[in-house]
């Protein structure tokens, strides 16, 4: 009798057998080249959404692949645990964050689980458990002792809504990266990693990256902002002795051509110029105005240029011209020095700064061969060309002007060469409860003092009370806050900053390689077998914060002696979003599918609008329950939907026919092995040995083919979508499988369905190890070394051919590989069957698809 494709029985089966088996477990002495198999870990919010599915299915189909090839692979999984959603749930439900937290793991952790990916779980890891954080500690007095962390008082990112400080990095558009609130600029005491000094090892690095796409590295290139060029002097008139405004240049060359000064309304120096002025209350007014704006990173290009004057000048250190100083709302002090020389004429920005407020032109370099008059000027010239106006560097090429202009400059002491970054230092003081605190002590007699190493792991108090006001909950906590200074044994106070969670994420793939390690952050010798990771996945949006820090992080603790790898990952693989259309009505805004009846809102009754796919989330409404697909389908048909609709670095439209198709196509590989069990049963498949021709040869070599091509989709190309269709094409040729199934047959038959579970086996696992045991296999097929292809076989003498009669099949012909048009025709024709369907009719055409199809058009 056959039996029924029952997805939910067959997966617990294999579940459990893989988790008492040990099934992938990673040990650093097994056999075969390593592995170092990742996906970015997922911060425990409670569920898991369809991008969850996508990514760690990506991931479960490489781990498997490499697994069966042979290698020694570690695939581990772990928690991004501490983080601001953990506390607004605590504030919101009245639960503390540590509770929700670790009941969220254990509920992810049982949905991972239910997908059968591929995980050691003996090596999980969570951020939040204090012998994980240990070690942020640990490394961050480390990098106090090297004078890489460090406390000042800077104009940080405040987000009003999270109420704490924010990186550059997770500022997009002017808004929280995490709520999208609005960022304000607030002044506060911060503890900031030295990020800069390794600015230029991260740029030089990118060039070694060479499997990271392109548009990942242009945006760390671009972040890391290096530019090369000059600081120049412009000393104050009438200022105090030595006072200068200090400007950095790429553009010496225009040096003559300045001829005004702009600085950032946050520059230091603009207190002192404008105090006494007749221009001061409007200055003050101006910077007022200009913070209320906001303006962020990116903003200046697009913004209205405004300024204002100090009442002050400078002077040109190389012509002595006294040089009005302005306010401007397009300068910012995170960038530069905070002050910028406007050549007006050369620089478009200063060219429109100059018309608005009347400023003066001076043209300092023409196109060869051409005067320009600055009067007549529509747009600046921004080009390369001749120096003029410029005193002895007249005549000279502009390019070359500039080792002069500097070298002039440098005598003179006037400036010098230097080279600046647009990346600024990492600010990791975070105003919040839920994540790691900062190892130092405050003393009145010894200042800062670090944290002993003895006395780690600075735990976070149990119990706290959270509050509404923007103040650490820490800070409210005595027995927390007050203690022994290490130094003098005085009375003290602890820091009540706990470090941004993106220091936990920069790290946790080393401690993978040994996380039980207690008395380091991980073993040498485990780290030096398994780094650098081999394959790692995850979103873009990572790019200039995850990413970035993970390299900051892995090359000081090569410095510090902990690890030999200069770069933390070798290949990247960045996923699209899972998208979905977007319902709304004109009342009750977007609508779930539960929520419409026949077009209409079941609120209101008024119409509703279907509109454009976006990524899936829970404000839009538009989100796919992964467990009632599950549910429904099973485990393998959600995993096979994902890395079918798709290339894996694409964004994946969601389709419930798509769902459907998957589903339907599995049950069909089911069938196919159910339905030829006894053909299958105690047959040896087909090993080469024995030559075939014909019909047999055709499918030996559409086996091969397949393995071929599956095999470089997922290690080559990581087209996952394509591999899968290549299956679905040999499991349609196996159910037109033509002639007898006995002797020969069988045996080709049996290579050839063998080879289906295999190559589907990364894909839908579950289903492929239940056929793979009903086949009579003892060995588990996730341990069945993977196939190869057989160059032999690829190699094609004779093809069969699909011979249509206006449209219909009517015929199968055997045919030499080169065989032509003409000869196929001919071929044809001879046929019993193509001539019953043919008779006395006429031939009005012929379609002709090489190697593949003829169709006959008769009437």
């Amino acid at each position: 009798m056959p039996s029924k494709y029952n997805p939910g029985e067959i997966e617990e089966k294999w579940q459990r057998e893989w988790e008492r088996s040990g099934a992938f477990k990673a040990d650093a002495g097994g056999a075969g080249e390593k592995f170092y198999l990742l996906e970015m870990f997922p911060y425990p919010s409670g569920r898991i959404h369809m991008g969850h599915v996508r990514n760690y299915s990506i991931g479960d189909v490489l781990a498997r692949f490499y697994m069966m090839s042979g290698y020694n692979l570690l695939h581990p999984m772990g928690w991004d645990s501490f983080g601001l959603p953990a506390e607004n749930a605590a504030q919101q439900n009245n639960i503390h964050p540590a509770k929700w937290t670790y009941a969220n793991i254990e509920s992810m952790r049982n949905q991972f689980k239910r997908l059968g990916f591929s995980y050691d779980w003996d090596r999980e890891v969570a951020t939040c458990d204090p012998e994980y954080y240990r070690w942020n500690q640990w490394f961050f007095l480390k990098m106090y002792e090297r004078g890489l962390a460090y406390k000042k008082r800077s104009s940080v990112n405040w987000c009003p809504r999270c109420l704490t400080v924010l990186a550059n990095e997770q500022v997009e558009e002017e808004r929280c990266w995490r709520c999208e609130s609005e960022v304000e600029e607030k002044e506060l005491e911060q503890w900031f990693l030295k990020i800069t000094d390794y600015a230029d090892e991260l740029l030089k690095g990118c060039d070694t990256l060479t499997e990271w796409p392109e548009r990942v590295l242009t945006m760390q290139r671009h972040w890391i902002g290096r530019s090369v060029g000059a600081e120049v002097h412009f000393p104050v008139i009438d200022g105090d002795g030595d006072d200068s405004i200090t400007v950095f240049t790429t553009r010496p060359d225009t040096l003559y051509g300045v001829t005004f000064m702009s600085l950032a309304p946050e520059h230091p120096m603009v207190k002192d110029l404008i105090q006494g002025k007749n221009e001061e209350e409007a200055v003050r007014a101006f910077i007022e105005r200009v913070r209320r704006e906001e303006k962020r990173a990116g903003v200046e290009a697009v913004q209205e240029k405004k300024g204002v004057f100090t009442g002050a000048y400078c002077r040109n250190p190389l012509t002595g011209e006294h040089i009005p100083v302005y306010v401007a709302n397009f300068v910012l002090m995170g960038y530069g020095t905070g002050a910028v020389m406007a050549v007006p004429t050369h620089d478009q920005r200063d060219f429109e700064f100059a018309r608005e407020y009347g400023l003066p032109l001076k043209v300092v370099i023409t196109p060869a061969g051409e005067e320009m008059e600055a009067e007549s000027m529509e747009a600046a010239y921004e080009e390369d060309g001749i120096m003029v106006n410029s005193g002895p560097f007249d005549g000279m090429g502009n390019r070359e002007a500039i080792e002069g202009i500097v070298d002039h400059l440098e005598s003179e002491g006037s400036g010098k060469r230097a080279v600046t970054y647009r990346l600024r230092d990492w600010g990791i003081s975070r105003q919040r409860y839920w994540g790691c605190p900062i190892p130092v002590i405050y003393c009145e007699k010894c200042g800062i003092v670090p944290v002993p190493n003895d006395d780690l792991p600075v735990i976070l108090p149990e119990d706290i009370t959270f509050t509404d006001g923007g103040v650490s909950p820490l800070k409210e906590v005595d027995r927390f806050m007050e203690v022994k200074c290490p130094a003098c044994g005085g009375e003290a106070r602890r820091e009540s900053d706990t470090m941004d969670t993106f220091v936990d994420s920069s790290w946790y793939f080393l401690r993978y390689t040994s996380p039980r390690e207690r008395s380091a952050p991980f073993k040498r010798d485990e780290a030096d077998y398994w780094m650098a990771v081999d394959h790692y996945i995850g979103g873009i949006e990572h790019a200039v914060m995850h990413l970035l820090y993970a390299r900051f992080f892995t090359k000081v603790l090569r410095d510090i002696g902990l690890v030999t790898v200069d770069e933390p990952f070798k290949k990247l693989l960045t996923q699209g979003m899972v998208c979905k259309e977007i319902t709304r009505c004109p009342k009750d805004g977007y609508l779930s599918p539960e929520e419409v009846d026949e077009g209409r809102c079941r609120k209101c009754g008024d119409e509703v609008a279907i509109g454009a796919v976006e990524k899936m989330s829970k404000s839009k409404r538009n989100t796919i329950d992964p467990d009632g697909i599950i549910e429904r389908y099973g485990a393998d048909t959600t995993r096979l939907f994902t890395l079918f609709a798709a290339p894996p670095e694409r964004d994946l439209e969601w389709s419930d026919d798509g769902v459907e198709g998957s589903y339907r196509f599995l049950r069909r590989v089911w069938r196919l092995v159910d339905d030829n069990s006894d053909v299958l049963a105690g047959v040896a498949p087909y090993d080469g040995a024995e030559g075939c021709d014909g019909y047999l040869r055709e499918m030996h070599g559409l086996t091969h083919r397949t393995i071929k091509k599956v095999t470089e989709d997922i290690q080559r190309r990581n087209h996952f979508n394509t591999a899968i269709s290549a299956i679905m094409e040999q499991v349609n040729a196996l159910y037109q499988w033509k002639g007898e199934k006995s002797g020969k047959n069988a045996s080709v038959f049996r290579e050839a369905v063998e080879s289906v579970l295999c190559l589907l086996s990364p894909f839908a696992p579950h289903l492929c190890e239940e056929l793979w045991e009903r086949l009579g296999m003892s060995e588990p097929l996730y341990r069945t070394k993977w196939p190869a292809c057989r160059e032999e076989a690829l190699k094609v003498d004779e093809v069969f051919i699909v011979v249509q009669v206006n449209g219909k099949v009517r015929s199968r012909l055997g045919v030499a590989a080169d065989a032509g048009e003409e000869e196929v025709r001919k071929t044809a024709l001879l046929d019993d069957k193509v001539q019953e369907w043919i008779g006395e009719k006429a031939i009005k055409k012929v379609v002709f698809v090489p190697k593949r199809l003829m169709n006959l058009v008769v009437g």
